[in-house]
């Protein structure tokens, strides 16, 4: 596309009326980069690989050009999307829905920790686009009675970098093997790793690369910031920008799933809407904390870097790495929760004494030295003694959660021991009884 004045429209890319208008409902008024760089080679039957940065638009790049293809040739199964994650699974299908409703496209997710017969229902109603995680995928060729891929006409691999670091290499090698050849294969990526370069030699032919973005970078409207903090007085300094930002939509990012549970329990004892989301968590509960966060109820979403990726919330205002991430790509996921779609957002980094060396390596990737976020610290150790006080009632019932789970399972435990015993014992019987005779 040498002439970027005529790539200012979905229509001059080539997109159908029909699509044009689902695009116009959704509010999508102009293509963003890698839409305009890979929508007309993939409608031309190019097979693609599309690097660009979180909050891109890289879901409409494959969504628009398959549900095109599928207006001309109407069949079940003709498209299927690999997902890194559950939530990312469900709103790329909730996209396609959306994009398809004016043409009664039908769309089954296919994820764990769902009942996997409720899943089996709905592949029997033969839907036209399948989203899904590898291994649920695998698990429905392998065991679903008349379920199969053999007519599929488009593969999707989005968020390849992770997908592949997830270790759902193998997962992937074994649908490959239960699908067509001939395809066409999309495979989108935040980064082009060894493992991403090697699937994309295994399951692409001749395709078009596209980089919306040539090195690691955060967006324009995006105010980064980082504050020094000693480690003690972390949480004290996390309660007062949220305080100061009360009325802002806020994720904090943390390291571990005991963390978000912990800060939420600290920030909730202080009167804060926070509601955690983390990889531990089972898949209603996660996707009750997002429906919640994205409803407003909560405006605080405490969160692992299981959220760092891929999902749209379109009104956080404020990131804060409560952890700064050891891997310092993490960071652009991070901070790409918001200042989307043109929007403007700010990131405030919370470094401690020991995180120093990880900051250095993001201010490195993004080639920004990033200016500090101004606070007195005086101010802010007025919080001491009541956030001292709600972290230790959090920690406390943390404890008292830990030992009820420990009993419950002690519990079924002993119940499954008295059962096997009453079994064996009467089976015993039965043999004493047979040995009589």
């Amino acid at each position: 596309m040498d002439d970027e004045g005529e790539a200012k429209t979905f229509k001059s890319l080539g997109v159908c009326d029909e699509m044009v208008e689902a695009c116009e409902s959704l509010g999508w008024k102009t293509p963003t980069k890698i839409q305009v760089e890979a929508i007309p080679h993939a409608l031309e039957g190019r097979d693609v690989i599309g690097l660009a940065q979180t909050g891109s638009g890289k879901t409409g790049a494959f969504a628009l050009p398959i549900l095109q293809a599928l207006l001309g040739n109407p069949r079940p199964f003709f498209a299927c999307v690999l997902s890194p994650t559950r939530e990312l699974a469900i709103q790329i299908s909730q996209q396609f829905e959306a994009l398809g409703s004016s043409i009664g496209v039908k769309c089954t997710v296919l994820l764990g920790g769902v009942d996997m017969m409720a899943q089996a229902i709905s592949l029997a109603k033969r839907p036209h686009i399948i989203v899904g995680t590898p291994g649920r995928l695998l698990d429905h060729l392998s065991n679903t009675k008349g379920f199969n891929l053999r007519l599929l006409k488009y593969l999707v691999l989005d968020e390849a970098d992770r997908l592949l670091n997830m270790d759902f290499e193998k997962a992937i090698d074994d649908i490959l093997k239960a699908i067509p050849r001939e395809r066409r294969t999309y495979l989108f990526s935040a980064t082009m790793t060894k493992k991403v370069g090697k699937l994309q030699r295994a399951c692409l032919k001749n395709p078009v690369k596209i980089e919306a973005s040539s090195k690691y970078s955060t967006v324009e409207t995006l105010k980064q910031q980082f504050c020094f903090v000693p480690s003690k007085y972390k949480d004290c300094y996390l309660v007062y920008i949220l305080t100061e930002m009360s009325g802002s939509t806020s994720m904090v990012f943390t390291r571990t799933c005991d963390a978000t549970r912990l800060l939420a329990l600290l920030l909730r004892n202080l009167g804060l809407k926070a509601i955690p989301i983390c990889g531990q968590m089972s898949q209603a509960k996660r996707l009750g904390a997002l429906n919640k966060f994205k409803a407003g109820e909560c405006n605080i979403l405490i969160c692992t870097d299981v959220a760092s990726r891929g999902l749209d919330i379109p009104s956080v205002d404020l990131v804060i790495n409560y952890d700064i991430p050891s891997n310092s790509k993490d960071y652009i996921h991070r901070v790409g929760r918001t200042a989307r779609a043109g929007r403007s957002g700010l990131a405030i980094s919370l470094v401690n004494q020991y995180e120093v060396g990880s900051y250095i390596q993001i201010e490195k990737l993004i080639g920004i030295e990033l200016p500090k976020f101004l606070v007195e610290e005086a101010e802010v150790l007025l919080l001491l003694e009541r956030v001292s006080d709600a972290k230790r009632i959090s920690q406390m019932k943390m404890k008292e959660s830990v030992g009820n789970k420990k009993r419950r399972k002690s519990e079924d435990a002993d119940d499954e021991e008295t059962e096997r015993y009453a079994i064996t014992t009467k089976n015993s019987k039965r043999t004493n009884k047979f040995k009589m005779k």
